[in-house]
C-alpha cells in the first residue's frame, strides 16, 4: 500500500475519534468545567473606628496666673523662672504705700477699743451694784461694741494691705514665667508669675464640627512626641465654636507627661468616625459606578447585582446600611465573568466536585 494512502487512513481515524469524543461527552459537564469559581462571604458584626491626625499644644493640667491686687513698687523678688515652689510661698513684695497707713489705723482702733473695754468693765460693775443708771450703762455698752467693730474693720483693712504687698503662690508647682525685677512699678494688670501645677500635663487642640460629634469626655487619645507615645483622656469639649479658628476647642489630660515641655506641639490621634456592632463586608466585595455602590450576590449558581448603601469604612471592612440581608451570600472575589445573570460556581462546590472525581 502506498504511503499516501496509509497517511490518509490515519487522519480519517483521528478525525472520527475527535468527533466521537465531542458527540458522546455530555454538554452539561463541559459547560460546568468552564464556569468561573468565586469566593463568597456573609455579613459580619463588627466595629469600625477611624482616626484623624491632629496637632495639640502641651499645657500644665493646673496653671495659675499671678497678678497683684494693688499697684506699687516691687521691693523684693524671691523666685525666678524654673524654680519649684510650694503653695503659700512668698514670691515677691510690693510697696503699695498703704500698709503703714493701715497699720497705724489698726493700732489707733485697738487703743480706742481697749479704752472702751475698760470703761465698759467699770460701768458694768457699778451698774450691777446699782450705782449707775441703766441709760448710762447702755450708752457705755454701745460705745464698746462700736469700738470693737471699728477695730475689726481696721484690722481687716491692714490684713488686706499686707496680703496685697506680699504676693504668694496659690498652688505648688513650677514657675513657668517670672518677668518682674526689683524697683519695677506694677499695677493690677501686670502679670507677676505663671505657675504650672505638679503632676499631669494637658493637651489643647481644635477639631471641626464633623469630628467633635464623635468625641466624648472620657475618650482616650494617643499623643506622640520624639518617638514616644503618651496616653490621655479627654476632659473638656467646648460647645461653642472659636471665633478665630471656626473650630471647637478640646482639652485632654495626659498621664505621666512630665517629659513634655509646656508650650510644645505634639501629634495626636482622635476618633473621627465610628460604627459599633455594625453589619460589615470586606471592602473588596463592594464596587462603585457613577458614585453608586453595589455588590454581587450568589443565588443558586447565578450572579445577581444588588445596590447597597455604605457607611463608615476603613482599609479592610465597610459598614453596610442597606441592600444586603443576613444570610445573603456576597461574592468576595473577582472574575471577568462577574456580571448580573452570569453563572458561576462557589469555591467549596468546585472543591467537592474535584474530590468526587
Amino acid at each position: 500500500m502506498k504511503k499516501s494512502s496509509i497517511f490518509g487512513i490515519i487522519v480519517a481515524v483521528a478525525f472520527c475519534a475527535v468527533v466521537a469524543v465531542r458527540v458522546f461527552t455530555p454538554e452539561a459537564e463541559e459547560e460546568e468545567e468552564l464556569l468561573p469559581v468565586v469566593e463568597t462571604e456573609t455579613l459580619q458584626k463588627g466595629d469600625i473606628v477611624l482616626y484623624r491626625d491632629l496637632v495639640g499644644t502641651v499645657e500644665p493640667a493646673d496653671v495659675v496666673y499671678i497678678y497683684p491686687k494693688a499697684g506699687g513698687e516691687v521691693t523684693g523678688v524671691f523666685v525666678k523662672t524654673g524654680d519649684e515652689v510650694e503653695a503659700g510661698q512668698l514670691l515677691c513684695t510690693i510697696d503699695t504705700k498703704q500698709v503703714e497707713s493701715a497699720r497705724l489705723s489698726m493700732e489707733a482702733a485697738l487703743t480706742s477699743l481697749e479704752t472702751a473695754r475698760n470703761t465698759y468693765n467699770r460701768q458694768k460693775a457699778l451698774y450691777e451694784a446699782g450705782d449707775v443708771a441703766s441709760a448710762t450703762f447702755e450708752s457705755t455698752e454701745a460705745s464698746y461694741k462700736s469700738a470693737q467693730i471699728q477695730y475689726d474693720q481696721a484690722k481687716l483693712a491692714y490684713d488686706y494691705q499686707l496680703e496685697y504687698s506680699n504676693i504668694t503662690a496659690t498652688i505648688g508647682g513650677k514657675i513657668e514665667q517670672c518677668d518682674i525685677e526689683m524697683h519695677d512699678n506694677v499695677s493690677t494688670a501686670t502679670l507677676v508669675c505663671v505657675i504650672s501645677g505638679e503632676g499631669s500635663k494637658s493637651l489643647t487642640f481644635s477639631v471641626p464640627e464633623k469630628i467633635v460629634g464623635n468625641l466624648s469626655v472620657g475618650d482616650t487619645i494617643t499623643a506622640t512626641k520624639s518617638g514616644s507615645d503618651y496616653q490621655g483622656t479627654i476632659s473638656e469639649i467646648s460647645s461653642m465654636i472659636d471665633s478665630d479658628t471656626g473650630l471647637f476647642r478640646v482639652k485632654a489630660l495626659i498621664n505621666q507627661g512630665d517629659a513634655l515641655a509646656t508650650g510644645s506641639s505634639v501629634s495626636l490621634y482622635v476618633v473621627s468616625d465610628r460604627a459599633q456592632n455594625a453589619d460589615t463586608l470586606s471592602v473588596d466585595s463592594i464596587y462603585y459606578s457613577g458614585g453608586d455602590s453595589y455588590v454581587y450576590l450568589y443565588e443558586d449558581g447565578v450572579v445577581r447585582q444588588a445596590a447597597v448603601e455604605v457607611g463608615v469604612y476603613d482599609s479592610e471592612r465597610a459598614q453596610i446600611l442597606s441592600g444586603v440581608s443576613a444570610g445573603d451570600e456576597v461574592i468576595a472575589s473577582w472574575t471577568s465573568e462577574l456580571y448580573d445573570g452570569s453563572e458561576v460556581r462557589k469555591a467549596d462546590e468546585a472543591a467537592d466536585t474535584q474530590a468526587t472525581e
